[in-house]
């Protein structure tokens, strides 16, 4: 997998009231079971593992839609986007690569 993706939703209800984990929940359902893609879910947002960028952008698109049909009245997401090129490497492997270097100080 060579692109890694970060998003966070946040869906604004007509309800009012400040949770968000039913909209939240079902953001996450559909990026996980979007094809190609591997999520994990952080207190923060969901970390995206795609094999093409063709595959995180669906995921994206696939939580947006799930937003919406939970009732959403407006969708604000932030998106991060590391398309790596030259090998593939995991986030798993991101998260080895500095633990190495605080375990080396």
């Amino acid at each position: 997998m060579a692109v890694h993706a970060e998003i966070s939703v946040i869906p604004v209800s007509k309800k009012g009231g400040t949770s968000m984990s039913r909209e939240v929940a079902a953001a996450f359902d559909a990026i996980r079971k979007t094809r190609g893609v591997k999520a994990t879910l952080t207190a923060l947002g969901t970390q995206i593992e795609a094999r093409d960028i063709d595959s995180a952008l669906r995921a994206v698109r696939a939580a947006h839609v799930a937003v919406r049909k939970a009732g959403a009245a407006r969708i604000i997401s932030s998106v991060r986007i590391d398309e790596r090129l030259d090998r593939d490497q995991t986030l798993e492997d991101k998260v080895r690569s500095v633990k190495r270097e605080l375990s080396s100080e």
